[in-house]
């Protein structure tokens, strides 16, 4: 009896375990990039100076320009007039510098980070104090806070918070290749950073809260709305 207990126990706890699991990737919309192989850009303003603002705006320019849409998700916090909040580089030019300053908000609970692309087609995620400007740079965001460091849940992140809310941000996985999510339901920081360090990154970045929208085409999550700064594009040539 005392074995078939056991056995009870362990096939009951490997379902469970085995919903949980499922349960949790279910919640997220995820798209993992390869920067060498696929093109992966920040944008913010079209050619006159016009802010892109919503998803369905930079979709529309991107197929105007010759390319298949993979993928797109607002990429950081801006401010009242959408400029972005922090450093944002695009195209190896800094649009806005980096905010080392202290204040309240999501952006400012240290460490914050930086997520970075260089022109060897190389990401990063990086906290802010270890972000080092470099003409090697061709795209950057800056926002906050740190998800992981170092394979390290933030250390203020409290796992039965209460502050919920749809969240999205970005990590890089142990194959270097790029990580986007955004959660489909309200989570808080401490489940959101936890998606990302069972995904096996080791560091990833939150970018923004309730005001979250991707576009994902193979994941048939199309969401085309929103009134952004800074977002991130996917794209390949078309044929």
């Amino acid at each position: 009896m005392l074995k078939k207990g056991i056995l009870l126990v362990l096939v009951i706890g490997s379902f469970l375990f085995f919903q949980f699991s499922k349960n949790n990737e279910d919640d997220f919309i995820t798209f993992t990039s390869n920067p060498k192989t696929q093109s992966l850009q920040l944008y913010w303003k079209d050619n006159t100076q016009k802010l892109f603002g919503s998803i369905q705006n930079l979709n529309h320019y991107l197929i105007n320009n010759n390319k298949e849409v993979l993928f797109i998700m607002n990429g950081g916090m801006y401010k009242k007039d959408q400029s972005p909040q922090g450093l944002f580089i695009q195209n190896a030019i800094t649009k806005s510098p980096l905010d080392t300053s202290n204040a309240n908000g999501n952006f400012y609970l240290k460490p914050n980070g930086v997520f970075y692309l260089t022109a060897s087609k190389e990401a990063f995620v990086v906290k802010t104090e270890d972000f080092k400007s470099s003409k090697d740079i061709e795209f950057a965001t800056q926002s906050g806070p740190m998800l992981l460091i170092d394979g390290k849940i933030h250390n203020a992140f409290n796992k039965n918070s209460t502050n919920l809310n749809i969240r999205n941000g970005v990590g890089i996985l142990p194959n270097n290749k790029v990580l986007f999510a955004l959660s489909k339901k309200e989570v808080n920081l401490y489940e959101f950073a936890e998606f990302f360090k069972n995904k096996g990154c080791k560091n990833a970045l939150y970018l923004d809260g309730f005001v979250s929208r991707a576009y994902c085409p193979s994941e048939k999550w199309l969401q085309t709305d929103g009134n952004f700064g800074v977002m991130i594009a996917i794209t390949k040539d078309k044929k």
